[in-house]
Parts: structure tokens; sequence; C-alpha cells
């Protein structure tokens, strides 16, 4: 069964040249030229991941990534944007888009962060479960008020369910089973993101500090998710 691919684009030209690419790489493809549209084919088709252009008719690419994520919709969404502005990347990664990918783009590095989005949802973050007394695989992690319960991917923290996106979640769940070790955000993105050679560092950052606004009881002063100035960030167990 392919993988499905939801474009919300209106430049039908861009739209042909990305469906003709996919589909000889083996993806199905829908796609919507307003956003409106596409909102209402993300929810009703369900696809693997969306493509989503931030300057769209009806609906802005934002407005449409801000309701998918508010309706509970954990669909990976790369944002296409011909947008240099920093803000607009920063603005598309804080309401809960997985990736952006500026125009004009390379064909294969577009391909490479479609496949570790698909990848990272089929395969969560990687990392050996912990171990209980007895030697079984433990669905739980607790760290102070923190708990992770690995095997409904829920974090709770002092009893009340945390509300994260899927990338959130991974990240907080990759860091938490390697406690107390400093990763990079080179090493976040192989690890976390499935980026091995593609990847704007900025995303780690991003992903981090709302993270932080979640699971810290005061994010400017972390307990859990500490940085380590020119090396990267660490669990704190």
């Amino acid at each position: 069964m392919p993988k499905t691919i939801l474009i919300i684009e209106d430049e039908q030209t861009i739209v042909d040249i990305l469906k003709f690419h996919l589909e000889r790489e083996g993806y199905a493809c829908e796609y919507a030229c307003d956003g409106q549209e596409g909102l209402r084919m993300a929810l009703s088709l369900n696809p693997d991941l969306i493509l989503l252009d931030i300057m769209l008719p009806v609906l802005d690419g934002f407005e449409v990534c801000r309701s998918l994520r508010g309706r509970g919709v954990q669909t990976p969404v790369v944002m296409l944007t011909a947008r240099e502005d920093e803000a607009d990347k920063v603005f598309g990664l804080e309401l809960g888009a997985d990736d952006y990918v500026t125009k004009p783009f390379s064909l294969a590095e577009l391909s490479a962060r479609i496949k570790a989005n698909i990848r990272r949802t089929a395969e969560p973050a990687d990392g050996a479960l912990p171990r209980a007394a007895h030697g079984e695989p433990s669905n739980e992690l607790c760290y102070g008020g923190l708990t992770l319960h690995l095997g409904r991917m829920e974090a709770y923290r002092d009893g009340g369910a945390l509300e994260l996106t899927q990338r959130e979640y991974d990240l907080l769940q990759f860091l938490a089973q390697n406690a107390d070790q400093v990763f990079s955000r080179e090493e976040l993105l192989e690890r976390v993101w499935n980026y091995e050679y593609y990847g704007d560092l900025r995303t780690v950052d991003v992903t981090v500090r709302r993270l932080r606004g979640k699971i810290e009881e005061n994010p400017a002063e972390p307990r859990y998710i500490v940085t380590r100035r020119g090396a990267g960030y660490l669990f704190k167990s």
C-alpha cells in the first residue's frame, strides 16, 4: 500500500512537478489549491504526510497547520515557503509543523525530508526500553514529577496529561531514555528527526523550547532538558 502525500499548494506548476516526482518514487498523491480545501482533505483523507505551502488563498498555511494541531492531528507537516524571513520559519515550527523547505528547493532534499518524516512516524525515536527489577522491559519512565508511559506514548507532569506533538514526544522519549548524556543538535536531527544529511539546526532549538514550555515548571531555568553550551542538550535524571 503506497504512502499518501497531500500537497496543499496553489501554484499548479509546482503541484505538477511534485506529483510527477513523488509518484515516480512510489507515493500516492492528492492535492488541494487553497487552504480551506486542503484542511478539509487533510481531515478526511488522513494522509501519511502533508506538504503545505504558506502563501495560500482562503486560509494560509499557518492557519491550516494551527487548525490541524488544534484538532489533535499529528500527521507530519512539511511547510513549503518562498520566504526567507527567519521569523516565518520559526513561527511555522512553533505552530507544530515538523519541518520546512524553502523554494526553490532540491527535489533530492525534499525526498529525504519526506522519507525521514514518514519513517519517524512508523518507527518511534530509538533507544532501548528501560528494564524493570525483574528483568522485563518497563513501559514507564519516572523522573521527579515527570512520567512517560512508553507503550501508550503519553507523558504526564505531576499527574496531569501533557499535550505534546508527536515530534515533542519523540524528542522527550529519546532524551529521557538516554538520561545524563549530551547530544548535539546534529545528533538529535539524526537520531530523532532521522535526518542524515539535511536539516536546519534551529528546528531542534524550537522543539526544545516548545517542549520546555510544557514539561518545565520554569522553562527559563529548566530542571529536565538542560543546555550544555557549545555541546548540545541533555536530560537530567
